[in-house]
Formats: C-alpha cells, structure tokens, sequence
C-alpha cells in the first residue's frame, strides 16, 4: 500500500502542533473575513491536509474544512469503514460521508451561511471541483506560502530523521555494493528503510550509461550511483549517492525539486525544503550525487 502502517506518534507529533498551525489558518482568515479555510487531498497532493490534521488517505480525495470558529471538518470521499481508523490517527472528530465532493462542501456552506470561503492554492484544485463549488459560493485564494513559508520545529524534526535514515542506510550499504545483482542491493536497502518506519520509497540504481531506473538484474559496478527517494511519515527526502565518491563538482549542472510545497519533487524549484542533484562524467561513465538541503534563514544547509 502507498502508506504502509500509519500511526500516530504523539511523541513525535503532539497534539499542540495542530493547534498551532490552525491559529495561524485562522489568523490568516480573520483578516481576510473568510469564515472557513478548504483544504484540498488526495493520494498525491495530502501534504497541507496532513500539516493541519495528519490525514494522510490510502487513495480517493477529501476536502479538509477549517472553520475560523469551529473543529476542522473531513468531507471523506472513502467509505464510513474507514473512519474510525482515520479519527485514531487525526485530530478529526467529525468526517461527512462525501460521494460528491462539491455537493457536499456547498450544503455545509448553505448550512453554516457562509457566502464566501478561503481555498489553500485555489487554481490547484482539481478542475471537476473547482468548477462546480466556484459556481455554488464565492471562492478566494488563499496562497499556501503565505500560511505555510517554511517548516515549523515539527516538521524539520520529521525531515531531519527521514535524511538521517537514508544517508545511514547508505553509509553501511554502499561500499559492499560493488559487484552484487542491483535486485540484492536495492533489497538490502529496501528492508533497513521499512524496518526504520519509511511508508514510501523509490529506489533508482545506474552503472553509468544512463540515468538512475529501477534494477533491472545488472552487476552493479564501481561506478555505479544510486538514487533513494524515502517517505517517513509524510515528509518526502532524497539523497543521490554513487561508488566513485564524488560528491561535488563546480562543471556540474544542478537541478532542483521543491520538496516542501504541494506536490513532492517539483521539478525545477527550490522551496524551503529541496534537493539538489547534479551529475558528472567519470571515466566515460555518468556519476549522479546529490541531496536534500533546507532554506534557512542562516543560508542553504544540509538537512
């Protein structure tokens, strides 16, 4: 399954959190007179739902409601079986069976009175929603970078441990890669990363002839790079390493993915949290390196 086992850590993410981060949506409203934040997820696009909730869904969409008065709301496109489940690992306390998205958000809008709600990144929402509920109550943008500029002190802690599984995994793994069938390699890593709590991951190897894909039943040999792009708990990382050491070049062309906004692995941006990569020529032979670094206000540092 796309999450693995999720679970709550409350010791790793206590409650406090989310009553800090919906004060700040909610300051946002007040001055902005909207009475409800709209809050967009599905599969591919849960990070805002699960910063202000921790609902991270299996698959199927969700609208999360935020009242500037009030308990956040789920409009739940899955089925009541699941609810409890999603209740023991969310703040929620209240989910709305929601076959019809729209349908529903627009009768809790007509229930509450609310002429007008805030939408997190309005011209993201999905075209088939957006078109049905701008049509039914007047929408306003609400840009998710002037709510969310940067990771708070939870979410960088999340980040750090999810760099540190990987670049630890890596340490011990690669100098006994060369010579092994890449399949046995990325099982090795494979199995560290799950037992250490990754819920995603994608692993990506390459001798040097073209960029890193998934194994293939190759030898793998001493210029060979591999590419990890780990989950944990919600908080996407990558890190590129390969067994010629080389780590930087000044001839090397960077590229950068936006790892903190919307969608994971925005290509060709650089947000709070990114990563970098880059490759050169060695020997004939493409070395791939790179990883993830945070923005700060102190200059770009590692993770």
């Amino acid at each position: 399954m796309k999450r693995g086992w999720i679970t709550w850590d409350k010791s790793e993410l206590p409650p406090e959190a989310f009553g800090s981060r919906l004060a700040i949506a909610r300051n946002a409203l007040a001055a902005q007179n909207l009475p409800a934040l709209v809050v967009y997820s599905d599969l591919w696009k849960s990070n805002h739902g699960r910063f202000f909730s921790n609902f991270m869904p299996y698959f199927n969409r969700g609208l999360l409601v935020i009242p500037r008065e009030e308990k956040p709301v789920l409009l739940c496109g899955l089925s009541p079986r699941v609810y409890p489940w999603i209740k023991s690992v969310t703040i929620l306390e209240e989910i709305l069976p929601s076959p019809n998205l729209p349908q529903r958000l627009l009768q809790v809008c007509s229930e509450k009175a609310w002429k007008k709600i805030g939408v997190f990144d309005l011209d993201q929402l999905p075209f088939d929603l957006y078109t049905p509920i701008c049509a039914g109550v007047e929408c306003v943008d609400v840009p998710s970078r002037s709510i969310r500029p940067a990771p708070d002190k939870w979410e960088l802690a999340m980040y750090r441990r999810a760099a540190d599984m990987v670049r630890k995994s890596l340490d011990e793994e690669m100098p006994a890669g060369v010579g092994l069938v890449d399949h046995e390699f990325v099982g090795r890593l494979e199995r560290k990363f799950r037992l250490a709590g990754a819920e995603d991951l994608v692993i990506l190897v390459t001798n040097g002839q073209a960029p890193p894909a998934p194994a293939k039943g190759a030898k793998l040999t001493a210029e060979f790079s591999v590419s990890v792009a780990l989950e944990y708990r919600g908080h996407w990382v990558k890190s590129i390493r390969n067994a010629a050491g080389i780590a930087s070049d000044s001839s090397a062309v960077a590229f950068g993915e936006d790892l903190s906004g919307p969608y994971p692995f925005d290509a060709n941006k650089t947000g709070p949290i990114f990563v970098s990569h880059a490759e050169v020529r060695d020997h004939g032979r493409r070395v791939f390196f790179g990883d993830t670094y945070l923005n700060a206000q102190n200059g770009i540092e590692a993770l």
